[in-house]
């Protein structure tokens, strides 16, 4: 199996250590959607990060329907999701608002990198910004206990998360504001997993 794209994206990052933690053989090529473009386009035409391509040449696309395949398929002691549906209901509402972080870190980065300087709309900025400070503002809310779980998709996607905003977006939040999700992160980015698929 191939994993496709780039781990300065959340959703590639995420997969890569999923796939580690589930135990699942694969190879990782790091393909740019902007770079590399025509040649992610022969493997996946959509060029969309990340693809899997299956061993029998399936490919998969979008982190989170990629893991609901490999969920599926765990044994009992590798699944990263609670199986009983109170506890499951909560670990996606945190996963939930980790995902939006990502998606509203990637807008702002699209905002500012793609988008010419003197057609940036500064109304539709403070929206986003305003929406990325209220999903980590609730983050920081659900983090506020350690848990001594084994370590979960929504523990793992919400790490992810914070580490990539932080190193896209350094000086949009005020990271000493989050003191919960800065311990969480900083304990998980020293997890053979994540340190095997660093940030970029």
């Amino acid at each position: 199996m191939k994993l496709i794209g780039m781990l300065d994206s959340p959703y590639v990052r995420r997969v890569a250590i999923s796939l580690e933690l589930y135990g699942v053989d694969f190879v990782h090529e790091p393909l740019s959607v902007f770079s590399t473009f025509s040649e992610f386009a022969r493997i996946n035409p959509v060029v969309k990060a990340p693809s899997l391509v299956l061993e029998d040449g399936t490919v998969l696309m979008d982190s989170s329907l990629i893991l609901d395949y490999f969920e599926a398929l765990a044994p009992p002691d590798r699944k990263l999701l609670p199986a009983q549906a109170e506890a499951r209901a909560h670990a996606l509402q945190v996963l939930g608002l980790a995902l939006a972080a990502c998606e509203k870190t990637v807008q702002i980065v699209y905002e500012h990198h793609l988008r010419p300087a003197e057609k940036l709309h500064a109304p539709w900025i403070e929206r986003v910004t305003g929406q990325l400070l209220a999903a980590y503002t609730l983050l920081e809310k659900h983090l506020a206990q350690p848990s001594s779980e084994p370590l979960s998709q929504a523990a793992l996607t919400a790490a992810v998360a914070w580490s990539f905003t932080r190193f896209k977006l350094p000086t949009v939040l005020e990271a000493d504001a989050f003191p919960h999700l800065q311990r969480h992160t900083r304990a998980l980015e020293q997890h053979p997993a994540f340190r095997r698929y660093p940030i970029e």
